[in-house]
């Protein structure tokens, strides 16, 4: 081994020591800075040196912007759900049976959280993680390891230790609160559909097909069952004992239990702690401790006789509606909010709670003036009105009505047909969804802008200075320093993010301007497969659907931003400015006709390419991409699992059919 090599292999087993202290013992021992600094110093040599490359390195937890679609793979051992009971009689009743069964032998059993994530499995070969697969439907699962790398609590390379050769680890992917908070506000901001819990948002993640983003979500995972030949212990206990020695995170919560009255002390417990936890649980679970045990108590069909999940009741309290306030986003949609006393739920004080829209205010929960409300969390951590105490309503009180005109502006609110929420029409002239959108497009994954929040976007429109966001563009230094808390060096910090957002990719522009129902990952596979913001406003409602996960209203939306004259105006002067609105250029080599005049249309799962790379093999090859099957669809390309409806509509037009094989060929 050379001295580069060795030095490599040093900065890699410091850094993942380091990871391991901050990420799961919490007990970090070195600043952010001098973590950072040793990690630019490990990707520095990696460059220099691409023959020492590891894909487990630390250096590549943050994932690649590659996408594919995820491979669908048999488990080792089938993943069982557990029974589970609301009752801590029927938690008791099943230690009595479990006693029975096992004929008077003497038993322990196990308590431990059942976390509200989602389940995930994971296989290590000679000390290296190989594969990560979702629970799926128990007997097959997605592949995630690309995702799976990102959660840094979750080691890659395991120190020597008394681990087998080949082992299955069990646990959960969780989003903790602070992280899911933090993302729903981003959500919210952006005016995009907020996660109802962390374990839909867990969940959701996971099976993102961009790496990159679900390293910015800050996933965690603990662990709670160990599989394999030559395990350590002959209880599952001991197991998890040793796969904390291992690195993993496994609960501190997890406590041997002797009877019947431990385990309900364990219940009655954890039913009030919980709340202090900085994940989110649902529930206990309880194992026979026992491996021996578990195998003679054996499995039902759909879940094993030597475990229970008990689950707990959905928190709730009661409070006094202090009044309905009426919210203005960015794209005009107005919503109810009700004001309330402040109420402790889940170890947050809870203040406020969004009715969403007019039919769920009115109609579902029929609100009066200062009635008791009914606030629930649960599972989920956004606070929600469930209901209300009639009893406890004022003879006199008053029904709360939707507001008709919107609160900050003043315009006649509209609805469209078919949909709840109402809007303020005055896009261009109501101030929040003036300095809503100034916000968005300043946001760190959108144009990166520091300095401007909430609070500046409104000192700069009330001056005057910006009424959309081409005028950031036009700020000078002597107008930033007449507002209140400007000085020379804010001033010029900000001016200098506004010179550096010009760097920004055509993809975040994209995201940044507010077109609605483009979020982050929508504007990136419509920035890849438009090309440039001309070739956008220029495309029809049916090219725009050929996109992957551009709809019918997706497309309207779009079609209707620049159709107005002042969005177009505003993105001519994003132009003079030198914001980027396109793409960069392709490599011309990889250009030719041999598609030229074919329309064709994609469906399935591919295993070569992925569908945004097939659409932009067909662009660059001279052919159109559409969205739907007519007389004019030249072929379909068509991976695993195609529609039914595209494939009874393609056999009845007689439109040919061909495989990612005889597609390649063509372009051959």
């Amino acid at each position: 081994m050379d001295a580069i090599e060795k030095q490599i292999r040093e900065l890699r087993d410091q850094i993942n020591a380091h990871n391991h202290k901050y990420y799961v013992l919490n007990q970090p021992d070195i600043s952010d800075y001098d973590f950072d600094q040793m990690l630019k110093q490990l990707e520095k040599l990696e460059l220099e040196h691409p023959e020492y490359d590891d894909p487990l390195s630390p250096t590549h937890r943050v994932g690649s912007d590659l996408t594919k679609e995820f491979e669908q793979i048999e488990h080792l051992h089938p993943m069982l759900s557990l029974s589970n009971t609301y009752s801590v009689e029927e938690v008791d009743q099943w230690v009595e049976r479990t006693e029975r069964a096992l004929a008077g032998q003497e038993s322990d059993l196990v308590g431990e959280m059942k976390f509200d994530g989602t389940s995930i499995s994971l296989i290590y070969e000679h000390g290296r993680l190989v594969r990560a697969v979702t629970r799926g439907d128990g007997e097959r699962g997605d592949v995630v390891t690309d995702n799976i790398k990102t959660i840094r609590s979750i080691p890659l390379q395991l120190a020597p230790g008394d681990w087998p050769e080949i082992f299955e680890l069990r646990g959960e992917v969780l989003l903790p609160w602070k992280e899911f908070e933090r993302l729903n506000a981003e959500r919210a901001f952006n005016e995009e559909p907020l996660f109802a819990n962390p374990r839909n948002a867990a969940a959701g993640t996971l099976k993102l097909q961009d790496p990159k983003i679900v390293a910015q979500r800050h996933l965690d995972a603990y662990f709670y069952y160990l599989l394999g030949e030559n395990l350590p212990s002959t209880t599952h206990y001991g197991n998890m004992e040793a796969v904390k020695r291992w690195g993993f995170k496994v609960p501190d919560q997890m406590k041997i239990l002797h009877d019947m009255k431990e385990v309900d002390e364990y219940i009655k417990y954890w039913d009030t702690a919980r709340r202090e936890l900085p994940v989110a649980t649902d529930g206990l679970v309880f194992k026979v401790n026992s491996l021996q045990q578990q195998l003679n108590l054996g499995y039902t069909a759909k879940s094993p006789r030597w475990a229970i999940a008990y689950k707990f009741q959905a928190e709730r309290a009661c409070t006094e509606l202090k009044f309905v306030s009426f919210d203005v986003g960015r794209m005009g949609i107005i919503t109810p909010v009700a004001n309330l006393v402040p109420v402790l739920l889940s170890g947050t004080m809870v203040k406020r709670a969004s009715m969403h829209n007019q039919d769920i205010m009115q109609d579902q929960l029929d609100i009066h003036e200062h009635d008791m409300l009914y606030v629930e969390k649960g599972g989920e951590i956004i606070p929600k009105i469930v209901g209300v105490d009639l009893e406890a309503r004022k003879p006199d009180a008053k029904k709360v009505i939707f507001v008709t005109h919107c609160p900050a502006c003043g315009s006649p609110l509209v609805r469209k047909d078919g949909e709840a929420a109402w809007i303020c029409p005055n896009k261009y002239g109501c101030p929040p969804q003036i300095t809503g959108r100034v916000e968005h497009f300043v946001g760190r994954r959108m144009m990166n802008i520091d300095g401007i929040g909430e609070e500046i976007s409104n000192a700069l429109f009330e001056a005057g200075f910006v009424h959309n966001i081409a005028d950031l563009y036009t700020l000078t230094r002597e107008q930033l320093l007449t507002l209140e808390g400007f000085g020379e060096k804010s001033a010029d910090r900000l001016l200098k993010g506004i010179q550096d957002s010009l760097k920004v990719p055509f993809e975040r522009v994209l995201y940044a301007l507010s077109i609605p129902y483009v979020g982050e990952t929508t504007a990136k596979k419509i920035a890849r497969s438009c090309r440039s913001i001309d070739r956008l406003m220029n495309m029809t409602e049916e090219e725009l659907c050929a996109i992957e996960d551009v709809g019918g209203v997706l497309a309207r939306c779009i079609i209707e931003y620049f159709a107005s004259p002042i969005n177009r105006e505003i993105i001519e002067r994003l132009r003079q400015a030198g914001v980027q609105l396109a793409m960069e250029e392709e490599d011309e080599s990889l250009k030719s006709d041999k598609l030229a005049g074919k329309v064709i249309v994609i469906s399935g799962v591919f295993a070569k390419h992925s569908r945004d790379e097939y659409k932009k093999m067909i662009e660059l090859n001279g052919g159109k991409n559409s969205g739907s099957i007519s007389k004019k669809t030249t072929f379909v390309l068509a991976g695993e699992n195609m529609g039914p409806a595209k494939l009874e509509k393609a056999q009845a037009l007689g439109v040919p059919i061909i495989n990612e094989d005889q597609f390649l060929e063509l372009l051959q």
